[in-house]
């Protein structure tokens, strides 16, 4: 058991029958009542986020979750196939449970797959990734002043609002938590 006071972000915790990762919490004292943490909560199996508000001080079960180091291999129609990357076994996860992630996955890329008792519930990502545009307006000169952004369109069919200087071709760093702009790439 764990208290929701010691909530941080990405503490994986079971509710309501269902395994949930703090994504955002905030602990509240009004000046007239009792003091309680808000809380942003993704649902491990579904991918759905809600807002949950605990009483400060309640106790909520910590869910064990384990998370194995596996590489993205392909896509065969809407399923994906991973490989553990030291026994080389295979897995493959239907695209709707790794919906989001797969703005991000390249081919060969390693990420961590996420198992509460055997039963795989998805993929963890890296914080941030590499990826290469493959279209976007040029750029004119002059218009970095401003420190506009215009949008491009990565391999992965991600679509990222970007300085006005990036070009095609140009890799670039991206946040996989919120799929923003971060720097170019070395």
């Amino acid at each position: 058991m764990i208290s929701v006071n010691d909530f941080k972000t990405g503490v994986t915790i079971e509710v309501d029958g269902g395994i949930w990762r703090v994504m955002e919490f905030q602990h509240v004292k009004p000046g007239k009542g009792a003091a309680f943490v808000r809380s942003k909560l993704r649902n491990l199996r579904t991918g759905s986020v809600t807002e949950k508000t605990f009483r400060a001080g309640e106790k909520v079960a910590k869910a064990q979750i384990d998370n194995k180091k596996m590489q993205y291999l392909y896509a065969n129609g809407d399923v994906h196939a991973f490989m553990d990357t030291e026994t080389y076994d295979q897995i493959e996860l239907p695209e709707k449970s790794i919906e989001y992630e797969l703005k991000f996955l390249q081919e060969n890329m390693e990420v961590q797959v996420i198992e509460f008792h055997g039963e795989v519930l998805g993929v963890e990502l890296p914080n941030t990734v590499v990826l290469e545009v493959v279209g976007t307006d040029p750029g004119i000169k002059g218009d970095t002043a401003s420190g506009g952004t215009k949008p491009a369109v990565l391999t992965t069919g991600l679509s990222v609002q970007v300085p006005f200087f990036i070009n095609e071709g140009d890799r670039l760093i991206i946040n996989t938590t919120d799929g923003s702009y971060v720097s170019r790439a070395q």
